[in-house]
């Protein structure tokens, strides 16, 4: 079996998605719709985080987990063969941490919602940090096909000194072929809850062609968009000069913070730019937030 972070994997998951793209970015029109569901489940044993558990149903797996920067902290590629998500398809995923452990999570490449015209395509994710963990969501960006409809809900649930650093980059259209979001709907939610209570929750609606994507309240003219997050013990140490300094080589970011949730945006029309952004700020939450030097996962290199 090739490891999830394999070329040939990248390969073929790309070669799925463009033949689907063929198609006007529509799923196959004989394609039935995607149920899929994966649990994780990891635990701290002795010096190593380990990934004691898997359960999956459906097109969500993962391979084998990584350890780039030795035993702490577990690195793993969550795939989706199919390589996009269609009208009808449901995905969910939980992933539980341990007390004590170390988690990094991400994906091999960007994930792509198909034009569905009618069906809503739907993804639940879920993030149970225990005590004296850390979970860290670091996915490639989303792209949005024109006439795409979509609801996405984030929800990470933190306990007694529990940490997470997440972001997410959102594309709407595909700019380098001219497409844009014209049609078709996206709602997202994110919420963070520390030791049950609500920390920060922020819910997003996006109507194709709406008037927010030209509002200087909203998008502005530009196609993508992102938002980085942190939260827990540690925020204090995070050198908050450091991060202002850092811009996006394209488009604009800021930071900002709340009592117990670390904030930055991205506004451009650059996904490599934002991630960029992101990865920059990552080099300097990471140490203040997990302890230790930001280690990029190998998937990003491939």
């Amino acid at each position: 079996m090739r490891d999830a972070g394999s070329r040939d994997d990248r390969v073929e998951i790309e070669a799925i998605a463009d033949r689907t793209a063929i198609h006007g970015g529509d799923a196959p029109a004989a394609a039935p719709a995607w149920r899929a569901s994966l649990d994780l489940e990891f635990a701290r044993r002795g010096a190593r985080t380990v990934l004691e558990k898997r359960r999956h149903d459906g097109p969500l797996v993962v391979q084998k987990a990584f350890y780039p920067e030795g035993d702490p902290a577990c690195h793993v590629v969550i795939v989706h063969p199919p390589g996009g998500i269609a009208g009808g398809d449901h995905l969910a995923i939980t992933a539980s941490a341990g007390a004590g452990s170390s988690v990094l999570l991400t994906t091999p490449g960007a994930a792509r919602w198909y034009r569905s015209r009618r069906a809503l395509a739907c993804q639940e994710l879920c993030w149970q940090v225990g005590p004296g963990a850390c979970l860290e969501w670091l996915p490639q960006e989303t792209i949005f096909f024109d006439d795409a409809q979509v609801q996405s809900a984030v929800e990470v649930r933190l306990s007694a000194g529990a940490r997470y650093i997440g972001w997410e980059v959102l594309c709407f259209g595909r700019a380098g072929s001219g497409e844009r979001f014209q049609r078709g709907r996206v709602r997202l939610r994110t919420r963070v809850l520390l030791e049950g209570r609500l920390a920060w929750m922020e819910s997003a609606r996006f109507e194709g062609g709406s008037p927010l994507f030209q509002s200087a309240a909203g998008l502005a003219g530009r196609t993508v968009c992102g938002t980085f997050v942190a939260a827990g013990p540690g925020l204090a140490a995070i050198p908050r000069d450091a991060l202002r300094v850092l811009a996006p080589g394209k488009g604009e970011g800021a930071v900002s913070g709340l009592p117990d949730v670390l904030l930055a945006r991205y506004l451009g029309d650059s996904s490599e730019s934002a991630k960029a952004y992101f990865a920059a700020l990552w080099s300097v939450v990471r140490p203040a937030i997990a302890g230790v030097p930001a280690c990029p996962p190998r998937i990003w290199s491939t």
